[in-house]
């Protein structure tokens, strides 16, 4: 059976005979029959009253029952008698208004939105006779001209909004361009960069041949022979360390352990011979024997002598970690330098300026004989031209290196371009990424960048505050990737922190419009801002409406 909630209007002072069956269900017309007695019984069972109290703008059953046209005793029944099929069967006294009634009632069943005394058909035939007057021509016309706005609004959006799918669309051909071209540039840099690493390793290959003559100088194999002398040394003297370590420790024992009243000598010998060498004080003459251990020992005391120029373990380990070919070539360098030599032994200086040129070409020609005759050696440059290879090789290693980087974030805004979940099916949301809208409200002012972030500036200078960076889109439940409810909505998290308080975040909610607009801020928590906004974005063509029917 449909469920059934009896209602009626306000009463209204025109009625002077309200008939007792006013509001009932046809299904229940039967029970709504008085007594002999001119009684009445409630529809639970709870109570019987006079005939006259029913339907007399006064509740006198628990139920409501007697009461089927007034609306502030609008029951929910649940009751065995009655056969009403709710999803949630409870006893329900509802003292609300007209108006809040009629919500409740019209989200659960629309068809029982009729006697409330107020219309909602226009034409007030959901009403008793001559209660509502007919207004449907005022209110079609009120309607037509809000559609006709709302309709002119998301017309000239959506022609905005199509010039946004053509700048995608053409940025989508510029970024498909643009890998190809940057694909072409990394081949050519590849092969540049394999050219130039061929140069740097026969550079260097030269280079080291010039490294091996200068490793067999006499200076050099000295230095390597010291240096594994003092290493072979270092590893003697810690062994021998550890050595007397073991032996102070067994000779430590004999002595905590030794009895002064056993006459062995040659146990009584070692005993006095390292106390000595410690500097401990004989074991029978400090009280209680174990006292005299923490005594401390001759051996420790030499060692915590302070000698400024001795060398420590430390220093020995750092000196044999010298690199000893590049204090080689420090000391190549070092030898080949220029010296400040006299005045009197620089020729150049006796050269009037205008024949120096000359001068440089004659002794460069000289210079390069003495060379080829073995008088005088060259000056070796294999190093600084293994050095400048290196760099050559390192600066186009990072030029393909950008240039890849650059190719797959060309890839990626490709494929970001129609991605629902970025910037729209039809890629209408690409050109707003980074643009930014601002309002003013209060003392501050209020800048969103789409797809950026949101900030909070300060109009009488202070610090900006960043209130969250772009996260996604509406996450609500329910809500589709694709579809317009989608982009209605977007977050912005991870802001700056609030003193004693979350992250700043931000919610958006966007709505169609002519212009890329932010219209209000609200803090609507501590920290936790709503944005409202308007952009032509979201105005899809009229005609992409559907399901909508004018009635008016």
């Amino acid at each position: 059976m449909v469920p059934w909630l009896i209602l009626l209007p306000l009463f209204s002072p025109a009625i002077a005979v309200i008939d007792k069956a006013f509001g009932v269900h046809p299904d229940l017309l039967a029970k709504y029959v008085p007594s002999k007695a001119g009684t009445w019984t409630c529809l639970d069972g709870s109570k019987e009253i006079s005939w006259a109290f029913v339907n007399d703008d006064s509740c006198d059953c628990p139920d409501g029952s007697d009461e089927p046209g007034l609306y502030d005793s609008f029951v929910v029944w649940d009751e065995p008698w009655l056969d009403i099929d709710l999803k949630e069967r409870a006893l329900v006294r509802i003292q609300y208004s007209i108006v809040g009634t009629k919500d409740i009632l019209g989200h659960l069943y629309p068809a029982l939105l009729k006697s409330f005394g107020e219309p909602d058909c226009c034409d007030g035939s959901d009403e008793r006779p001559g209660v509502c007057k007919n207004v449907c021509k005022e209110t079609g016309e009120v309607y037509r001209k809000k559609r006709d706005e709302a309709r002119k609004l998301r017309k000239t959006g959506s022609k905005i909004r199509s010039t946004y799918i053509q700048f995608a669309h053409k940025e989508k051909a510029r970024l498909e361009s643009a890998i190809e071209s940057l694909g072409k540039d990394i081949e050519v840099k590849e092969k540049e960069v394999a050219r130039l690493r061929d140069i740097a390793d026969r550079t260097e290959s030269l280079s080291q041949a010039a490294l091996e003559h200068k490793q067999q100088s006499p200076l050099y194999q000295a230095l390597l022979d010291h240096s594994e002398a003092l290493g072979s040394l270092q590893r003697q003297y810690k062994k021998h360390l550890e050595r007397e370590k073991a032996l102070g420790d067994i000779l430590h024992t004999l002595r905590s352990n030794y009895n002064p009243n056993y006459q062995d000598m040659a146990v009584l010998e070692a005993v006095r011979g390292w106390e000595e060498l410690s500097g401990l004080p004989h074991i029978g003459e400090v009280e209680g024997g174990e006292a005299s251990d923490n005594v401390p020992s001759k051996a420790e005391d030499d060692a915590n002598a302070e000698d400024p120029d001795a060398w420590n373990s430390d220093d020995l380990d750092e000196l044999l970690k010298v690199d000893h070919v590049s204090l080689l070539l420090e000391h190549d360098e070092h030898v080949r330098a220029p010296r400040e030599e006299s005045l009197l032994f620089d020729l150049k200086a006796y050269i009037p300026d205008s024949f120096v040129p000359q001068y440089e070409e004659i002794k460069g020609t000289l210079v390069s004989w003495l060379v080829k005759l073995g008088v005088v050696r060259a000056e070796d440059s294999a190093s600084a031209d293994s050095s400048r290879a290196r760099q050559n090789l390192l600066d186009a290693e990072n030029a393909l290196k950008s240039v890849i980087d650059e190719k797959k974030q060309a890839e990626t805004d490709l494929v970001d371009i129609f991605n629902v979940k970025k910037f729209g099916g039809d890629g209408e949301w690409k050109k707003l990424d980074n643009q930014c809208i601002r309002t003013d409200q209060g003392d501050y002012t209020y800048e969103l960048c789409l797809f950026q972030d949101a900030k909070q500036i300060p109009k009488n200078g202070g610090s900006t505050f960043n209130l969250g960076r772009f996260e996604s889109w509406n996450t609500d439940e329910g809500v589709q990737p694709g579809q317009p409810p989608f982009y209605e909505k977007q977050f912005y998290k991870h802001g700056t922190r609030c003193w004693n308080g979350p992250e700043r975040s931000v919610v958006l909610l966007l709505s169609c419009g002519t212009e890329n607009t932010l219209l209000s801020v609200t803090e609507l928590e501590k920290c936790e801002y709503q944005f409202t906004a308007t952009s032509p974005a979201l105005c899809l063509p009229p005609d992409a409406e559907t399901g909508s029917r004018d009635e008016l």
